[in-house]
């Protein structure tokens, strides 16, 4: 989906045009929950002035209650007119920036922070980094209280089609709605396990990319709901079948084109792609927090279900955590493979970039390339070839992310102690409850 350079007399204008009776300010928190604030269009010249202000107390990871007062800034380019509307008019969202009531970008908005890494990206002398992400998502019936169940909505696999895959009309509504949005829709197909869908959509700038991303999970929950069913991003919600994940596609491009790609290189990689991956795989451990941010998320890292779990990369095969596709010149990419879709898209984004600039300032080579499955190679083979395990456990991940300072400059200060903070809290309460699975191992046995 382009960015548009809408002026703020196009805004009036459109939503005059359109009938638009209601505004929805959209931003996102610490865990990447989608935020709004809803007011009526009488609202809309105090938007685009900039006076628009909601109590921050009450978000994740924002400020305390004695720093409540916080403006919402719209990116005029964001603006959107959802295709549904009620009988009293349309609904129209913007996305936006929050900032403190001194006029600064508030340091603990996602987005901002994203906006802050790019800058820095631009100061190293690149011009844009651009995310193609693939989000995968579980489709489950709800209950007659209008409650998710855990019960599968079909039986499908990879690729099936009706009448096997049972949620292709609810996937191609969803589509058709993406595209009236502005999304360009390339590939919606069944996923691997029963009930499971992906749909993915072009590539963007990051910044465009993360917003999009955000956009879909609402559109693909909204969507849900009219066919009775229910879509969650959780990364494993059931024992036994892979989970979801949300691959990122990225490259960086420079004044003359992808700063990737070099026709002469080795594999026709440019330096930069190698040292930006050096720079990935040297990260990979502690930006696992943040891309696969909750408990749930260490469920999916675990051999046997498609999901990488070893830290290495290949041209070739699917088993390590990065794969360079095989697409050259402007499309000369890399895959991260462990990304999941409970990740903020926003503070994922930027890790992985920060992460690849680090390995771009201090020239990092990445260790050969594994193109062999390296779940098929025993532990003494992987010692001999240095590929490290990612993180098991939410708590081992947090350890390492607290370890790298690379990772936490790129959370920034504000973000990185609340996270720490609130992802600590939930790691303790997990850990103090007792499973199913214990008492059917554990109650009569001891």
């Amino acid at each position: 989906m382009a960015k548009l350079d809408y002026s703020k007399d196009d805004i009036r204008q459109m939503a005059k045009d359109e009938n638009v009776k209601f505004l929805r300010l959209m931003f996102t928190d610490l865990f990447g929950t989608i935020k709004n604030v809803e007011v009526p269009i009488s609202q809309l010249d105090k938007l685009l002035d900039n006076k628009l202000m909601f109590d921050g107390s009450s978000i994740d990871g924002f400020v305390r209650i004695e720093e409540s007062d916080m403006y919402l800034y719209p990116d005029l380019s964001t603006w959107m007119i959802f295709p549904w509307s009620t009988e009293r008019g349309k609904i129209a969202r913007v996305i936006c920036e929050v900032y403190t009531t001194d006029g600064k970008p508030f340091e603990g908005d996602p987005r901002n922070n994203l906006i802050r890494v790019l800058n820095d990206m631009r100061k190293a002398g690149f011009t844009a980094f651009n995310i193609g992400p693939e989000p995968e998502f579980f489709l489950f019936k709800m209950d007659e209280n209008g409650k998710p169940t855990t019960e599968l909505n079909d039986k499908g696999s990879y690729f099936d089609m009706a009448p096997m895959d049972l949620g292709e009309n609810c996937r191609r509504e969803i589509v058709l709605t993406l595209e009236e949005m502005g999304f360009d829709v390339e590939a919606a197909h069944h996923e691997v396990a029963p009930g499971q869908h992906e749909i993915d959509f072009k590539y963007a700038d990051a910044l465009t990319a993360a917003d999009n991303i955000q956009t879909f999970k609402l559109v693909v929950k909204t969507i849900a709901r009219k066919y009775g069913l229910y879509a969650t991003f959780m990364p494993k919600p059931l024992t036994g079948i892979n989970g979801s994940g949300m691959h990122l596609n990225m490259s960086l491009f420079h004044d003359k084109g992808n700063a990737f790609y070099d026709e002469k290189g080795n594999m026709q990689l440019s330096e930069d792609a190698f040292h930006f991956l050096g720079g990935l795989l040297k990260h990979a451990r502690s930006f696992t927090a943040i891309c696969n941010p909750i408990v749930n998320s260490y469920k999916r890292l675990v051999p046997g279900y498609e999901a990488p779990v070893y830290v290495a990369w290949s041209g070739s095969n699917r088993s390590p955590l990065i794969r360079v596709p095989n697409s050259r010149g402007l499309s000369t990419r890399l895959e991260l493979r462990s990304v999941d879709p409970a990740a903020n898209p926003y503070l994922a984004i930027a890790a992985v970039l920060e992460a690849g600039l680090d390995g771009l300032r201090n020239q990092l080579a990445p260790r050969e390339a594994i193109d062999r499955n390296i779940y098929r190679m025993d532990a003494e083979e992987r010692q001999e070839k240095h590929i490290t395990n990612l993180p098991d456990t939410l708590h081992n991940a947090l350890k390492d992310l607290a370890a790298d300072e690379v990772m936490r400059n790129a959370m920034g200060h504000h973000l990185f102690q609340s996270f720490m903070e609130a992802k600590n809290l939930e790691y303790n309460s997990y850990r103090t409850q007792v499973s199913q699975w214990e008492r059917e191992q554990y109650l009569e046995l001891y």
